[in-house]
């Protein structure tokens, strides 16, 4: 559970020291911002067309725009909820849910939840970073020889047996920033490059379910996606607990600050790209936008390189947290001596499997449809505001206490709906597919 400063002796503030998300307290608002870019924007936002080409134009347009809105309220809520009691920082998500639930049941709810997301983001993130570079190496040389996707995901997991051992979220900092500043480029280059090209004169925006069985499926699917596409929750108390704070300049400040800028960057990057693509390509858009695009060739491989940089940053994002709670456990509860080799042997198997993982199931809209509902939903949908409910205990039907209740209600839906779609996607893609191919 979260402790005060005082009373923790020096091996404890050792400890401390050593561990990924409380190693240093430096960080400005503008760390917080491209941190929750990073974390926020990047395998969902192109699926996001695809997603709204599953809902059609009401339903999609109304949703996203909804999951923006209740996403930066439960993200507020986080934020706010990071110094909720006087003189403790909850650093990690499972210390709020210690305090909200109890020192057992908190761990028990949050952490299986938070490691599922964490765990499962870096998966689809080997998976796009591995179709990135198969995308682009057939767009610069067409003629040569097909090469296997499994291949291209070592080559992108090579780089994170690498820059996983950087220590901490501060020694991310140039590669996070690189990431959200790519974010916007390739996102900017979909939407653009679509406009560009035009709508057919056969676009259809039909659903494109041979069935009403098939359709209300895919709508699962697309709801999955959407809870895809807002995913920093999972990691925005990790960011927070590297801002300083004190007493007179708390940490809610800064960090809010750079939560904002963050969902501007995040609305400028999710909403040409979902309605204009949409608009182009209508219900036959693929489940990654890039793959839809083939001309003009250099730009869009130019695009395929903003996602790789993007995708390895936020990968770095959320294994850290991973890293965290990972390295805790060896330190705290196992009694392994903090060290170098520790941490080497820890995040090398991590990224192992993450890899391992990625190659064996790459099922990526199966996979977004069904880890968004599953996973997300939980933690970044509803979660906040049962926690807000127990810590702050509005009172009863007052507007606050009926807008949290209401986000309850419609979290929970989307979990139980959202992985429905993405588990038939995920078998029926399963029937055909050879594994390593």
């Amino acid at each position: 559970m979260a402790q005060t400063e005082r009373g923790r002796t020096a091996e404890e503030r050792a400890i401390d020291d050593w561990l990924p998300i409380t190693a240093t307290r430096s960080s400005k608002w503008w760390h917080s911002a491209f941190h929750n870019v990073t974390a926020m924007v990047g395998a969902g936002v192109l699926s996001l067309p695809y997603a709204i080409s599953n809902m059609g134009w009401g339903p999609g347009v109304v949703i996203l725009i909804l999951s923006w809105s209740i996403t930066l309220f439960t993200l507020w809520q986080m934020v706010e909820l990071h110094e909720s009691v006087p003189g403790k920082r909850f650093d990690r998500y499972h210390e709020l849910g210690q305090y909200a639930f109890g020192h057992k049941l908190g761990l028990f709810i949050v952490v299986p939840q938070q490691v599922v997301v964490e765990v499962s983001t870096c998966i689809i993130y080997m998976v796009t970073g591995g179709k990135s570079l198969k995308k682009f190496h057939e767009l610069v040389c067409p003629e040569c020889n097909e090469i296997k996707l499994t291949y291209f995901i070592l080559i992108f997991a090579s780089s994170h047996f690498v820059l996983s051992h950087l220590p901490n979220f501060h020694s991310i900092t140039i590669i996070s920033l690189a990431a959200a500043v790519m974010s916007l480029a390739y996102s900017t280059i979909a939407w653009t490059a679509s406009l560009a090209r035009g709508a057919s004169p056969n676009v259809s925006y039909e659903l494109r379910g041979r069935t009403t069985l098939d359709n209300v499926m895919n709508f699962f699917t697309a709801l999955g996606d959407i809870a895809f596409a807002y995913a920093g929750h999972n990691v925005v108390l990790e960011i927070q607990a590297t801002i300083p704070s004190t007493p007179e300049e708390p940490s809610t400040k800064p960090m809010w600050r750079g939560v904002v800028i963050a969902y501007i960057v995040v609305a400028i990057c999710y909403v040409p790209i979902s309605f204009v693509c949409y608009y182009v390509f209508g219900n036959a858009i693929d489940d990654n936008v890039l793959l839809t695009l083939n001309k003009p060739t250099w730009l869009i491989a130019t695009a395929n390189m903003c996602v790789l940089v993007h995708v390895i940053g936020s990968y770095q994002v959320y294994a850290m947290p991973v890293f965290d709670m990972m390295e805790t456990f060896l330190v705290k509860t196992m009694k392994f001596r903090p060290s170098f080799w520790l941490r080497f042997t820890t995040r090398t198997l991590y990224v192992a499997l993450t890899m391992f993982l990625g190659m064996t199931f790459p099922f990526f809209g199966g996979l977004l449809g069904f880890f968004g509902g599953f996973a997300l939903a939980p933690t970044t949908y509803y979660l906040p505001c049962i926690i807000w409910l127990i810590i702050r205990k509005p009172r009863k039907f007052s507007l606050s206490w009926w807008i949290n209740w209401i986000l309850i209600v419609l979290g929970i839906i989307l979990m139980i709906l959202a992985p429905i779609g993405g588990l038939r996607n995920i078998i029926a893609s399963a029937k055909t597919y050879k594994f390593y191919q």
